[in-house]
């Protein structure tokens, strides 16, 4: 983060939540959307992502509903999710229950028909020939011509009214670094002067933390991905951790097991970890960063959900079975700070078990996690290790001697707590 941005202090550390509209509810609503905010409230969540909500072109439509992606306007609602008066509503609720709201902002493209195209053609990239297109290989979209200082000032002006006549919390940028970095410096300069918000990136470029409070960890779960399958995978887990903790003072990462686009078009977190998918999502809570949870996980959700056409979540009436799960981690994350931000050492294991202690604020956390199909022996000795800790999901409390062994079940996590 450069100087002149200020970050809101609500962000520090929280988690945020996804939410696909489309596929929530069987209305697909903003209205029957609401309805769950206290169940996601109570879970432990502090930010709803929201994503695109404008409406889509039909123009090059993909599917019978198109790609939330591929907007037709940045400054009106999608009919299909209700209406304006029906989001201010979402927000306003949310925010009554101590939620902030960020909205999916997409920036590098519109739709194949968008309302800016007749009066300003030159606002959109365009071929030789002076046709409209875009330069990676989606063709439903078209790419905006930042070369243009009129478009940007437009563009900005939408995200303005977004501010004004929402009240939103922050901006999710989706393909950020496709953006030129000024334009995404210059809107941040401008927003501030309205209300100080909360930025997300889809992106790993670090330069891009000049403007944005955090930024996805991508390249730490394309390695998790390999971990069990291949030699010295944990390893290069490691080595992206290793590169994350250079990123400068204040720039977040945003850990994941699922979202969107994993869920569509990679598989659900069952499909990619197997047995280990409680065990990484327990590394997204205890890692320093912030936590994401897409729809549904809290299921959890085993399907991939389709991006094109109406496909529900399938949402029974009793409380979801991961519900406490990710209660457990995310009151945790309050009740000690030492799970989100403290100091961090890795401790020697075998295999695919990865095992780590923080410490913060004289607060002592141990995780473990054993990522393998197979059964696994730990033996943990550090002079930090020592006293009374509290087992996260059990409430038993152990005394420790700073040398102590561990048995791991296939995908078993621990994680031990001593204020």
């Amino acid at each position: 983060m450069i100087d002149s941005f200020k970050q809101v202090s609500w962000a520090n550390s929280a988690s945020i939540y996804e939410v696909n509209i489309r596929q929530y509810t069987a209305e697909g609503t903003f209205k029957a959307f609401e309805k769950h905010l206290p169940r996601i409230k109570e879970m432990g969540i502090d930010i709803i992502w929201l994503m695109p909500i404008t409406p889509i072109s039909q123009v090059n439509k993909k599917g019978n509903l198109g790609s939330y992606y591929a907007c037709s306007s940045y400054t009106k609602i999608n009919p299909e999710f209700g209406t304006a008066a029906d989001f201010k509503d979402l927000v306003d609720t949310a925010q009554a229950l101590g939620l902030k709201v960020v909205i999916d902002w997409v920036a590098n493209h519109t739709g194949s028909q968008h309302e800016w195209m007749q009066e300003n053609p030159n606002w959109f990239a365009q071929d030789a020939a002076g046709n409209f297109t875009e330069r990676n290989g989606w063709d439903d979209v078209v790419d905006l011509n930042f070369d243009n200082p009129s478009m940007r000032i437009a563009l900005i002006d939408a995200m303005e009214y977004w501010v004004h006549q929402f009240n939103i919390d922050g901006f999710r940028c989706d393909m950020a670094h496709l953006v030129p970095l000024d334009f995404w410096i210059t809107a941040r300069t401008n927003l501030e002067k309205t209300k100080i918000l909360y930025w997300l990136a889809e992106c790993e470029d670090i330069a891009y933390h000049q403007v944005f409070d955090t930024s996805y960890a991508w390249a730490w779960m394309h390695a998790s991905k390999k971990v069990g399958k291949e030699v010295d995978s944990l390893q290069e887990v490691y080595n992206v951790l290793h590169q994350y903790a250079q990123y400068p003072k204040g720039a977040y990462k945003l850990f994941f097991t699922s979202n969107h686009d994993e869920n569509s078009w990679n598989g659900t977190e069952y499909e990619k970890y197997g047995i280990a998918a409680k065990a990484w999502a327990v590394f997204t809570h205890t890692w320093n960063g912030q936590p994401l949870l897409y729809s549904g996980q809290e299921l959890p959700n085993q399907k991939r959900l389709a991006f094109f056409d109406k496909d529900q979540i399938e949402w029974t009436t009793e409380l979801p079975r991961l519900h406490n799960f990710y209660k457990t981690l995310l009151t945790a994350r309050k009740k000690y700070p030492v799970l989100a931000a403290g100091s961090i050492f890795n401790l020697p294991t075998t295999g695919a078990v990865m095992a780590y202690l923080k410490q913060d604020q004289g607060q002592t956390a141990l995780v473990v996690l054993n990522f393998s199909s197979d059964r696994q022996h730990l033996y943990v000795e550090h002079e930090t290790f020592t006293g009374k800790f509290t087992n996260l999901f059990s409430g038993l409390s152990f005394e420790f001697n700073g040398n102590t062994h561990f048995e791991m079940m296939p995908g078993e996590y621990i994680v031990y707590l001593k204020a």
